[in-house]
Formats: structure tokens, sequence, C-alpha cells
């Protein structure tokens, strides 16, 4: 789309969780009353919302301002929508009139409107009784649906009834999908969207029929038992009733017919059961075992790890049901070591395997493909290469299947967020995950109900142990005082401890070492520029901490833009919070940040810099604070 005699690639979802993509670059849609507005606008694309539409679902007693807050929020979602937008300029996404506010998209740029466009072309095409292409179009379209409408953690409870306008859309293409799907012997192509479906309807015990015999169709009777045994037990503890008719009927197809028949009532030329599945269920299922060797030694986590086995193995022995811990550190903190050990810890509660795989969230050439990951995992788990799906959420269903019934432990190292990691998240009960990131990884506790470890750095003790365990115990004063400088000067931080053992020499004034340096450099690359200088700038603070307010002095930047950066800093790694709205970082980090002052800024600008803060601390009610 042109807009301005300029190219933009917009891309917006709200078809599962929102979200706003511009070139492939995820954009935070803003804070929670402005997100659930734009969703709104999605969900309704080309009506007109009405703006007491819009108040409603932000408040259950709106405030005498609520309109003016409407038109606040419009007003930031065309300035992100549009950058560069003049004020209170209207803009071209979004249209207003005296009823409310339309979004003015197409089917190129909102996944919604594509999702419907290729449901039109298949219902045409299965009118006229192509029934090859109208699958061909609805199983495109399945992709789009990636869970609930708008789902966001800051959703009300009472969602508004567009959502659910939406959703039953989709549970209604993947029900006529489905029926399709069997006369064309291709039931594999619709598991993903009916898990979505009964996942999104736990007790809609029609659709979960219809799942019991796809999935008896694809020769997944075991994971199809499991869904019937699980839908069973949420029946009666929730409506304490027991299946209906058609589930029963659904099920007894799946133990009588041991996945020769599709759904209930199908006939013989239901059997898509290929060559190739009939290998894969007579051969043994492979045992990966894919965890990097066992560090030899790890020091001072004995409370991280005894945590970490009672999360994923269970207090009584058995791992629960996808239990999840996500550790979370400093760059060099040693959270790869960690999982790692944790990892072989476990593996005999784990005896189907063991699954790895490095997401180089920070890496400087790109992170891992969530896709590529699940290629890996796949063929690992015994899938030819050339069956692998292509799409993504066909790669999430399939992966998920494989897993079932089994026991396998899943390290997920090193993601960027939570969002790199959940399309590798097993779906049954018996398998665990470790995840590893920077940054806190909150979404997935919210999200997924994953334990949440921090690792700290080590304390003078630890570090001088760590240290002895590479280059041996110092057995003279002098040895012992060299080993202390070590520690003080490292900080406490392990990848800082191993590199100055293996050089045998301690780091020379706030020189860092290139390998601590360049793990630093990865999370540095991945700011945004105003991120990047904040970063240059702050060595100019003399303290050991600093607030907010300083930081916007410090830099000559809002309120607003200084709580931003200072938050993007702390997702990467480079920033922490010592206590209520005060920063501080790693004594290294701060002298890597100190080096790039002294490259990039030139003394003119660090000075001003200086002034700035100097004239902040200077207020009145600031005197003797920093």
């Amino acid at each position: 789309m042109t807009v301005d005699g300029g190219e933009t690639d917009l891309w917006l979802e709200v078809m599962g969780p929102l979200r706003v993509r511009r070139s492939g670059v995820e954009l935070d849609p803003g804070p929670r009353q402005q997100r659930l507005v734009l969703a709104l606008l999605l969900a309704d694309a080309g009506r007109t919302v009405p703006v007491g539409e819009i108040v409603d679902a932000l408040w259950e007693e709106p405030p005498a301002h609520a309109v003016n807050v409407v038109q606040r929020h419009i007003g930031g979602l065309r300035r992100l929508l549009e950058p560069g937008l003049a004020a209170r300029s209207t803009g071209r996404w979004i249209a207003s009139d005296p009823a409310g506010y339309r979004l003015l998209a197409t089917a190129e740029q909102l996944d919604l409107l594509r999702f419907r466009a290729l449901v039109r072309r298949g219902a045409a095409a299965e009118r006229a009784g192509h029934v090859e292409e109208a699958l061909s179009h609805y199983v495109e379209a399945l992709p789009l649906w990636r869970g609930a409408c708008g789902s966001m953690p800051e959703l009300p409870s009472q969602q508004p009834a567009v959502f659910g306008a939406v959703d039953r859309e989709c549970v209604d293409l993947v029900r006529r999908t489905a029926d399709l799907a069997h006369r064309g012997c291709a039931v594999r192509l619709v598991l993903p969207a009916l898990r979505r479906a009964t996942e999104l309807h736990p007790l809609d015990e029609a659709l979960h029929a219809q799942f019991l015999g796809t999935l008896s169709a694809d020769g997944k009777q075991a994971e199809a038992i499991a869904v019937y045994q699980d839908i069973c037990r949420r029946l009666a503890e929730e409506l304490d009733v027991g299946p209906g008719a058609q589930l029963r009927q659904a099920y007894a197809t799946v133990l009588r017919a041991d996945g020769a028949h599709g759904l209930p009532g199908a006939g013989p030329r239901h059997r898509p059961r290929d060559a190739a599945t009939t290998r894969a269920r007579a051969a043994p299922l492979p045992v990966p075992a894919q965890l990097p060797q066992d560090p030899p030694r790890i020091v001072g986590r004995d409370e991280e790890l005894r945590r970490g086995l009672d999360a994923l193995d269970g207090p009584d022995g058995g791992p629960a049901a996808v239990p999840i811990l996500a550790v979370d550190g400093l760059p060099g903190i040693g959270k790869t070591t960690f999982a790692v050990h944790l990892a072989h810890r476990l593996t005999a509660a784990y005896p189907d395997g063991q699954l790895h795989v490095d997401m180089r969230g920070f890496a400087p050439d790109g992170p891992t493909d969530p896709g590529e990951a699940l290629r890996g995992f796949l063929t690992a788990l015994g899938l030819p290469d050339a069956e692998v799906p292509a799409a993504l959420q066909a790669r999430v269903g399939l992966y998920r299947s494989a897993l079932a019934g089994r026991r396998v432990l899943v390290l997920v190292d090193n993601v960027r967020d939570a969002e790199q990691a959940r399309h590798l998240l097993p779906g049954a009960p018996g398998c665990a995950v470790l995840v590893t990131g920077r940054g806190r990884l909150t979404a997935l506790a919210t999200g997924f109900g994953a334990r949440l470890v921090n690792l700290d750095v080590l304390s003078p003790a630890q570090s001088r142990e760590l240290v002895a365990s590479r280059v041996g115990v110092a057995r003279t004063p002098a040895g012992r005082h060299a080993v202390d400088q070590v520690a003080q000067r490292c900080g406490g931080l392990p990848l800082a401890l191993a590199a100055v053992a293996a050089h045998a020499s301690p780091p020379t004034g706030d020189a860092v070492d290139s390998q601590v340096r360049e793990a630093f450099s990865w999370s540095y690359r991945l700011l945004s520029p105003r991120a990047r200088r904040l970063f240059r700038l702050l060595p100019v603070h003399p303290g050991p901490g600093i607030a907010a307010p300083a930081v916007a002095c410090l830099l000559g930047a809002s309120a607003a833009e200084a709580r931003a950066l200072v938050g993007e800093l702390v997702r990467a790694g480079l920033l922490v919070e010592r206590g209520a709205g005060r920063y501080d970082s790693h004594d290294l980090i701060r002298a890597y940040a100190h080096e790039l002052s002294v490259e990039a800024e030139p003394e003119a600008v660090r000075r001003e810099a200086l002034g700035r803060l100097a004239d902040h601390y200077r207020q009145p009610d600031l005197v003797g604070l920093r």
C-alpha cells in the first residue's frame, strides 16, 4: 500500500495475540487501554465502531472524561500506524465520523481480512464442486488464526462480543475444513487448527468428537485416547456430567478401528494412512539426546538448582503437566551452564529423550527462527525432513502430537523474549520445558504458568571457589591476594571469572575481557539507536544508581521516553532495577559502557550531559539525592 507516495509494509494481527509489525519489526501498540482500542478496531475492520462501544469495553463504570481518553488513544494509534503524522491529523488508517471510528485496511494489511478473503474463495470453490481447491484455500486461511481473538493478559474478564464472533468464524471454518479433509484424506492439514479450537472450547463435545475422529484417521490413537480422557475429566469437574452419545461413539470408533476409520460413520475411503505413517508406527520411536556436555562443576547455584528440580521434577518425584522453568539474568551470568547442568540432573525423569536448541536471541546475525527450531525437533523425533510441513502452525501441531504420551525434556536456550519460546512448548502432560533468556520472562509465567528463577552474581567466596576450580587453590598469601583481586574486579560475573582464570591473569583497570565484551555487545547491538545512546551516556552519572527522572535529564529526553528506554535496557539485561524506581548495572557492564562512551561520544557531548544532570540535582527538592 502507498501512503503519501511512500511505501509502507504494515501488518496487523488480531486473530490471536495483538501484533503490529512494520517491515517485519514488531511495534509496541502502547498501554493496556490503547491496545484494547486497537483490537476493537481490528476485529471490526471496515465498520464504524461507536464511541460508546469503546467506552463500555474500557470501563465498567466510565469516568467523566472517558471520551477524551478514547480520543487520546485514537491519536496514539494514528501516530503508531503512521509515524511522522502531524498533531491532530486524521491520517490514512483510522477514519472518524460523529458516530465513532473505523479502521481502513485491506487483506494485505490485516490477518482477519485476509482470512475472510480466503474463506470466500474456498466457499465459492466448494459451491462449484471443486473440493481440493476449496480445501487449499481453507488450509491457507487456518494458520492465520493463532488463538483467541485479540488475546492479551490485560484484557478484561468480560471480553467484547466482537472477539467471540471472530472466534466463532474460525471454529466454523475448522469444522468445515475437517469435513473436507476427511473426504480428501488430508486430515493432518487440519489437526493444528482443531487443537486450537478445542483449547478455546474445552467443553464442546461435538468439536472434540470431530477432533477424536481426525486424530484416529491420522493414526494418533494414543493422543485421541488422552484427549477423550481429558474432556471427560473436565465435564465431570466443571459440569458434573459424563460424555454424551456423540462423544462416546467417537471414542468407541477410536478403540475399535485402531486408526482405520475417520469420523464416526465414515466409510472405508476415509483411510489417510500412507506408507510413511505405517513405517512410523512400526518402527521404534527415536530417543533424542541433544543436551550439550554437562559442565564438570557448577559453583554457587545450590538454591537455584533445588528450586529447578522442585519445579521440573514435581514435589512427589513425578513431573507435573508441562512444568516450565524460565531462567533469566545478566549476560555472562551463567544461564546456559546452569540450565545444561540442571537438564542433565533431570534426564532420568524424562526417559523418552531431551531436546535442545540455542535460539540465539541476541546474536548479531539474528535469532533462530522458531519454525527452524521445530524442524530440528521434528527430525530428532523421527519425522523425515521431507515430511516436515512448511507452515509454522502445522509444525507446532505436529510437534505437540509427536510429544503426546511421551516424557521429554525440552531445553530452549538463550531466547530474546517469551514470544520466541512459546511455539516450542509441548501441549501434552508428561513433558517439561527449561527456558533461558536475559530479560525476565514474565509472559511465560502469566500465560503458561512458568516458574521464574533469576541468577544473580556470585558472592566473593563463591567467586574465589570458581577461580580455584579452574586454576587450583592459591597456597601463598600473594596467590590468595591475586584471587581476591580477580573476584573483586570481576564483580562475581561467572563468564568474566572463567575468562580471567583461563588467562591466569586479573583484568587491568576498567578493561573488559574480549569474551565478556562480546557477550555484552550482542545485547547492545539489538538496542534502538536512542537506547544505545543512553547506554553510552550512563557512565557520565557518578553514582551507583540512577532514577528515571535523572535519566531524562541526562539524555535530554521526556520522562515518558526515558522510562521506555530504561525498560529497553532492562529487557536486554544491561540494566537492573535496584529498588523502587532506581536502576544500576554490573561493574563490568558499566566498564563496557564507558569504553563505548569514550569511543563514540565526543567529550563536549558528555560534558553537556553531565551539565544537564548537575542542573537536575541542583533542584531544591533533590539536593543531596542521586
